[in-house]
């Protein structure tokens, strides 16, 4: 009795919900009564009911949908009935068993998937690579929830729509059968398929675009499709990221789907336990390589990270601690030692850095030339050279003129044949240091070119600036040493062809006399002026190259970084200022410019009636046009109907939606009372039912009783009256 009152209540108060819901269905829904118990019995899982109904009913229409357009299968799907799904499933012309597989991989049904899949629709593996809209333009309907289109997207497959759950065993039957997430052709690609996609309807290609992205950046699907998921994951980070810049409406998702691939290599990442786990992530070989004299792991997944700004990823504790192990490569006993010591070895490597060097190239296989090969060692002889480099800077800032004694004014010094241009072009000591220093870098940076290329050379800013810095070194060089060999040449045709002391009052060839003129005098475009310009700019350069090295402290490193956001901040709002300073500057002009002698133009101080008329014609011609016709009322009455039309269809899914995402929430408290209630009364009415049937058996047993005690006793008698006779 209870469960009856309990049916009829669900009963009402379904039919109450159904009631004003069938403006969804322009059509309306009418079910016989029969159709009504079967749909309910595939909603509540009464699978007596089913089968029965199945097996024996021949009127019924297995395939009538409710008041919301959802069939048996949809409803059984929906709540999770296994067994109600495999009866319907065995049942030739089903429809809408691809509605049917996309609701089960959205609540994560794994069971029903496989049930579904093992449909002879599912046969043929193109149901499965074929999206719902291409399928839908091949006049095939079969991921339709209804008339009007699908529950998802046009564009998602099951095997993205299982992406997008995160389902990692429903993904792996998926790609089992032959599904693949295609990746999204270029932003800016011309083929014959985008174009018309973007023709058509420009919206629905970008949704496309990124639900094919967020299926491939979900780590089920980076887990299990992928032979390296920490590579696919990197260049799928650094694809996204770019696309953010690019697709700048799109731009938050974006950048969440390239922040979700970098947390998946992190994680992964997070999972190592020993050396070689994380190795094989960093070196991006599953192999482990032992390291060996003249090998040493190639870090290409690090040096990638550090490229597409993996900052997670480079600063994790394991990676930092493979990283340390490595600089102190053949150094470990350096790395437990104080500030102290660590500070004595840097010095005594500053003082013998020249015999080390010299060691090295006679014996770079030794004890000493593998230690001298450490990163620690070789960061230590990198900079110690460069300090060295920067103090012969200094140096020849400070006694680079030593022994001219002569103004700019001034042409003569020494003696009266030579000319004051040779005592600026020679060559110091200093100079010539810092021209072996510079082919010495000019050498490293084209080794640096060889091993990584010239495009990966030119995408890092540090190297653009250490090429600026040697080719404006290299043209200062080049001009001095010209001005140096005219000079020469000069002073050679002096010595020959001038025989008195004296240059006064001598006529010289024009680039002879050139050179004899005081230094205030020299053309602005003279080499050794050009020489000297450049060496300024080249020293300025050297110097602020530090800034490369400073990164490497945990102190100053992120005071550079924060300068340097800094001065981008200021160069942005500079170009605000600008703007707001020339708009002032032009309107002042147009305020002033009659003053400042400009010409007077009659352009608007005349006035033409034939152009009124003309423009008043015109105007009257962007009215006349535009006018509402008959055809057009008509065409709009037309779209007023399709604008109904299609709110009732986004009505419709929005109301699936939200069942789907109350159905998701948590239990409240409400409804723990409720469940706890149904269970309470579900235990009062099998107890009732068990007493019930247990009477029904005693008096089942009691009438088999004296049924039986009446046969005995017919026996009995019979065999007493045959003993009589």
């Amino acid at each position: 009795m209870q469960r009856r009152h309990t049916t009829l209540r669900e009963k009402g108060r379904r039919q109450a919900i159904r009631g004003p819901a069938y403006m969804f269905n322009e059509k309306g829904t009418s079910l016989t009564p029969e159709e009504e118990r079967f749909l309910d019995s595939a909603e509540y899982g009464n699978i007596p009911v089913v089968r029965k109904m199945l097996e024996e009913s021949k009127t019924l229409n297995f395939n009538c949908v409710d008041y919301m357009g959802q069939n048996a299968l949809q409803l059984a799907v929906g709540n999770e009935h296994l067994e109600v799904t495999e009866l319907l499933l065995k049942k030739e012309n089903l429809a809408r068993v691809g509605d049917a597989l996309l609701l089960a991989i959205s609540k994560g049904y794994v069971r029903i998937v496989e049930a579904i899949l093992n449909h002879p629709a599912f046969a043929q593996g193109q149901r499965l690579t074929l999206s719902p809209l291409e399928q839908e333009l091949r006049d095939d309907d079969f991921y339709a929830y209804d008339e009007d289109g699908t529950r998802f997207s046009h564009d998602i497959t099951p095997i993205i729509l299982a992406a997008h759950c995160q389902e990692y065993e429903i993904v792996h039957i998926l790609l089992l059968k032959g599904a693949r997430i295609e990746r999204p052709h270029d932003y800016f690609c011309k083929c014959n398929e985008c174009t018309e996609k973007q023709r058509k309807d420009s919206f629905s290609h970008s949704r496309s675009r990124m639900n094919a992205y967020k299926g491939l950046a979900s780590a089920a699907y980076l887990s299990l499709s992928s032979e390296d998921p920490v590579l696919t994951a990197l260049e799928l980070s650094n694809e996204l990221a770019r696309l953010a810049n690019i697709e700048t409406e799109f731009k938050n998702d974006y950048r969440k789907l390239s922040m979700q691939c970098k947390d998946f290599v992190v994680g992964v990442l997070d999972l190592c336990r020993d050396t070689e786990e994380v190795e094989a992530i960093l070196n991006g070989d599953v192999n482990f390589q032992v390291w060996s004299d003249h090998h040493r792991p190639s870090l290409s997944r690090i040096k990638l990270a550090i490229k597409y700004e993996v900052k997670k990823f480079v600063a994790h504790p394991n990676c930092q601690q493979q990283l340390l192990t490595m600089w102190y490569e053949n150094l470990s006993g350096l790395r437990q030692q104080s500030i102290a010591v660590k500070f004595l070895a840097v010095f005594g490597v500053s003082l013998g850095l020249p015999f080390l060097a010299i060691a090295y190239w006679i014996a770079p296989c030794s004890k000493l030339g593998r230690t001298l090969r450490s990163p620690f060692m070789k960061f230590v002889a990198h900079a110690v050279s460069f300090t060295i480099f920067l103090g012969l800077l200094v140096v020849n800032a400070s006694d680079r003129f030593e022994g001219v004694k002569t103004l700019p004014n001034e042409t003569f010094t020494d003696y009266p044949k030579q000319i004051f241009r040779v005592k600026t072009t020679q060559f110091s000591w200093t100079e010539m240091l810092i021209m072996k220093w510079v082919l010495g870098m000019i050498w490293s940076e084209c080794k640096e070119i060889w091993e990584e290329g010239p495009r990966e050379y030119v995408l890092h800013l540090w190297n653009l600036l250490d090429f600026g810095m040697l080719s404006i070194f290299v043209a200062s060089f080049t001009a001095r040493f010209m001005a140096f060999l005219k000079a020469s040449e000069a002073q050679l045709y002096v010595d020959q062809h001038v025989q008195d002391d004296s240059l006064h009052n001598v006529s010289l060839p024009p680039e002879v006399a050139y050179f004899t003129y005081a230094r205030d005098k020299w053309w602005p475009s003279d080499p050794q002026i050009i020489s000297e310009g450049l060496y300024a700019i080249a020293v300025v350069l050297s110097f602020s190259r530090i800034a490369y090295i400073l990164p490497a402290n945990e102190s100053f490193g992120p005071l550079q970084i924060s300068l340097g956001r800094t001065v981008k901040d200021i160069f942005k709002f500079m170009v605000i200022f600008i703007m707001v300073f020339v708009a002032f500057m032009i309107g002042m002009f147009n305020l002033y410019s009659y003053y400042r002698g400009a010409k007077y133009n009659p352009a608007f101080t005349t006035k033409d009636p034939g152009y009124s008329v003309q423009a008043l014609s015109l105007f009257l011609t962007r009215s006349l046009y535009y006018w509402p016709t008959v055809a057009q009322k008509v065409s709009a009455r037309t779209q007023e109907k399709m604008k109904k039309k299609i709110m009732k269809r986004l009505i419709k899914r929005y109301v699936l939606k939200a069942q789907v995402d109350r159905e998701n929430d948590e239990v409240n408290e409400g409804e723990l009372k409720e469940i706890k209630q149904d269970i309470s009364s579900l235990r009062y009415e099998l107890l009732e039912e068990k007493s019930q049937a247990t009477g029904e058996l005693a008096d089942l047993i009691q009438q088999l009783s004296e049924k039986f005690g009446k046969n005995l006793n017919k026996d009995h008698l019979r065999v007493n009256k045959g003993k009589d006779i």
